[in-house]
């Protein structure tokens, strides 16, 4: 719930607007900021907390009901792929609030691909306290979540699932359907990590394809050579444009001061220039 106030004629009018039914009924505690410009704070009463945890434990058990076998064939990769046990990957997927990507991935004619980022994220101690700003002491803690790609910065590690069909994605097709893949971008370095990806997964694992659909010469084939050469090519100049960012010039920082706290007058400009 969100509590707006407004000055009329001297009075403190109080708005409320309802945050879902799950908080119908239950009192807030409004903070007034010490002036006009600072933020106001919303500080829920104990009551308000508990009737949110509550309805936040009836969804979860409501989407650990909706597991199946094609969330178990997801969890069991993500859990060897991060090296975290398959059940701290259901407690993280069904908390999430993209819980419903997930869906739309398996859906006929659904998402393509389905993302997870597993980086720090800034994470609020339960027992934190608030600064006299509103502010909370935040540390930086692995997290395993569900993202479009597009809002959160890549500072960790992507698990991704992609589908090249459109067919509707079931327990028992699940393992065909969905490929599975991880992409390393530790500290931000997302050129290296593309890199490493293609070069040592993607180009061997196409150079040893002997299936290649419809075309029967397979790796004689002209054109699966120039496209084998294509990616080749890509990588190297990757490779070269992520050297040359690394070894760019970096000008060393000079402290000005010791040059100009005894100008004085046009002869001291002249000398120190």
């Amino acid at each position: 719930t969100e509590s707006k106030y407004h000055s009329r004629g001297g009075d403190l009018k109080s708005r409320s607007t309802e945050l879902g039914s799950a908080v119908t009924g239950t009192s807030l505690t409004p903070v007034l900021p010490a002036s006009s410009t600072a933020k106001k704070i919303i500080v829920l009463s104990g009551e308000s907390r508990k009737e949110l945890a509550k309805q936040a434990k009836v969804t979860k058990e409501e989407r650990r009901a909706q597991i199946d076998g094609r969330h178990r064939y997801l969890i069991s990769r993500l859990a060897d792929g991060i090296d975290l046990s398959e059940q701290q990957v259901e407690e993280t997927i069904i908390s999430d609030d993209k819980f419903q990507l997930i869906e739309q991935f398996f859906a006929p004619n659904g998402l393509k691909k389905l993302l997870f980022f597993y980086q720090d994220v800034l994470q609020q101690k339960s027992n934190a306290s608030l600064r006299p700003d509103g502010s909370t002491n935040n540390l930086p803690q692995k997290k395993l979540f569900i993202t479009m790609g597009s809002t959160e910065d890549f500072t960790g590690t992507c698990a991704f699932f992609l589908r090249t069909s459109d067919e509707v994605i079931t327990a028992s097709n699940v393992s065909q359907e969905v490929h599975f893949g991880m992409f390393d971008c530790t500290n931000g370095n997302i050129l290296q990590g593309l890199e490493f990806f293609l070069s040592q997964i993607i180009i061997p694992a196409l150079k040893s394809q002997q299936n290649w659909g419809a075309v029967k010469e397979g790796l004689k084939n002209s054109q699966i050579q120039e496209f084998l050469y294509a990616v080749d090519k890509f990588v190297s100049t990757l490779s070269s444009s992520r050297q040359n960012i690394e070894d760019k010039i970096q000008l060393t920082k000079v402290d000005i001061d010791i040059y100009v706290r005894n100008l004085q007058n046009p002869s001291d400009y002249i000398t120190a220039g």
